[in-house]
């Protein structure tokens, strides 16, 4: 006998996550939520990405390594970020994700969030940010200028000219200082976070296992309340 769950129970779970394309933990953060999306009996869920800048003063063509940056911008010894990359070098590996730290390009990310915004508009936000978080950190390549982002956005459907007049026109600039005040707000001051259901945060890139359990939660409360969730300000 097949079970009809209310359609509470059965509309996506909605998923809004504030990000950062430079962020390491942003990457392993959204492999953790793969993972438990991948599980016997996870919900559907439907993915939206928000704008955050971690390092907003950083210069689009800076010139040196990710130690370097990281010893100033954190005010740390060369050697102790040298051992703190290597231990998320580590970390990363763990979900199947490779960082090449020593070759990195460290950019301003702003224009790589109007490319998202653009994605969106177009349904290819989810595999945009995947694009561009392995071109970031496994592939060493630049996200800070307008035809290498037009490069990486056709490799996943969009159209190259029309990125390109998007990204020259900054038509998406006002959506990414929307989410940047919206996480401001919501008083979010580090990503990756998660809120799901519009209700329930989740900070950092936390175990498969507790997104599970989170999710498991949003799913159990719909079904008890037997009707569509309210519409969150969140998303």
């Amino acid at each position: 006998m097949t079970e009809t769950l209310p359609a509470a129970a059965a509309a996506p779970v909605k998923i809004d996550i504030w990000s950062d394309v430079a962020c390491p933990w942003c990457y392993v953060g959204k492999r953790r939520l793969e993972t438990a999306l991948a599980q016997p009996g996870a919900p559907e869920v439907e993915i939206e990405y928000h704008s955050f800048e971690l390092s907003p003063d950083t210069p689009v063509d800076f010139e040196g390594s990710e130690i370097e940056f990281l010893a100033h911008h954190k005010g740390m010894a060369p050697a102790q970020v040298e051992q703190m990359l290597g231990q998320m070098t580590q970390l990363a590996a763990a979900e199947g994700l490779e960082y090449h730290f020593d070759t990195l390009r460290h950019t301003k990310t702003l224009l790589a969030h109007e490319l998202l915004h653009h994605a969106k508009a177009h349904g290819l936000q989810v595999a945009m940010k995947e694009r561009l978080l392995r071109a970031y950190f496994t592939e060493s390549k630049h996200v800070g200028h307008v035809e290498d982002l037009v490069a990486l956005a056709a490799e996943v459907g969009l159209d190259a000219d029309e990125t390109r007049a998007a990204l020259t026109d900054h038509r998406y600039a006002d959506d990414v200082a929307a989410d940047i005040a919206q996480a401001r707000a919501l008083g979010i001051n580090g990503v990756p976070f998660f809120v799901l259901d519009g209700k329930y945060g989740v900070s950092g890139a936390q175990s498969p296992e507790t997104f599970s359990a989170v999710l498991e939660r949003v799913v159990a409360e719909r079904e008890d309340a037997g009707r569509e969730p309210e519409t969150s300000g969140v998303a």
